[in-house]
């Protein structure tokens, strides 16, 4: 009877080491630019709901992601803000062949509700007591970069440059100008739409050049089967109106 409780036992255990290996395989680490934050949370929760593959994503400025991968981060996945840095990987020969997932907008947003009704974005950064405008880093997050654009443009860049603050991604623009450690910030458009967005009001910034997002699987990957999966869902009918619901095309 011992003999064959413990032949039990060790078989229990085998299936079990068998099922914990194959958990542990079916998890992704995907980089994701910090403006895909909102979506991405509920694309995630879609996908292991569907596949039973954990997704854990790491948000940050495209810039630092893209440092990271270099650098030998394990990522499995790379969700950027722009073109760049993923067509960089492939020429590096660290990525399959890019393609885009998303294409965003920029926009200035306040939750100053004295700010709210004026004649277009131009007029908001200009307004006197308007004391700080959070601008994403310029060389590292791609909204920061084309907010940059657009101040250029409109002949404003340096017109205001004393009242710049610099956030290491737009996630975090959007949330000084959300606690008011800055009166209005260059944010991407999905965090206008989101809860928090909505207690504030945004602005359309037309001279900022759109944001086309693309993405890559990392040839360093192990999971390249849960990644082929993970991306062929990102394409879907059903993962685009999630995108769409956030103000991405």
């Amino acid at each position: 009877m011992y003999r064959y409780i413990s032949n039990i036992l060790i078989i229990g255990f085998i299936i079990l080491g068998y099922s914990l290996s194959a958990i542990a395989g079916e998890r992704l680490l995907v980089a994701v630019a910090a403006n895909f934050i909102l979506p991405s949370g509920e694309l995630t929760e879609m996908f292991r709901d569907r596949t039973g593959i954990a997704v854990e994503a790491t948000y940050a400025s495209t810039g630092k992601l893209y440092g990271q991968i270099v650098k030998g981060a394990p990522y499995d996945v790379f969700f950027s803000a722009d073109e760049k840095r993923p067509n960089l990987l492939e020429e590096q020969s660290l990525a399959d062949t890019p393609f885009v997932y998303a294409r965003g907008q920029v926009v200035v947003w306040t939750v100053d509700q004295a700010l709210c009704g004026a004649a277009g974005w131009q007029a908001v950064v200009k307004n006197p007591e308007v004391k700080k405008i959070a601008i994403a880093n310029t060389e590292s997050a791609p909204y920061g970069t084309a907010a940059m654009i657009a101040l250029q443009r409109a002949g404003l860049w340096n017109t205001l440059k004393e009242k710049y603050v610099f956030p290491q991604s737009v996630a975090q623009a959007f949330q000084y100008a959300e606690t008011k450690s800055a009166d209005v910030g260059f944010c991407a458009y999905s965090s206008a739409l989101s809860d928090t967005g909505k207690g504030g009001c945004f602005y359309t910034v037309p001279e900022a050049p759109q944001i086309v997002q693309a993405a890559c699987i990392l040839k360093r990957t192990e999971n390249r089967s849960a990644a082929k999966k993970f991306v062929t869902f990102m394409g879907s009918p059903e993962a685009q109106k999630i995108k769409e619901k956030y103000g991405y095309r």
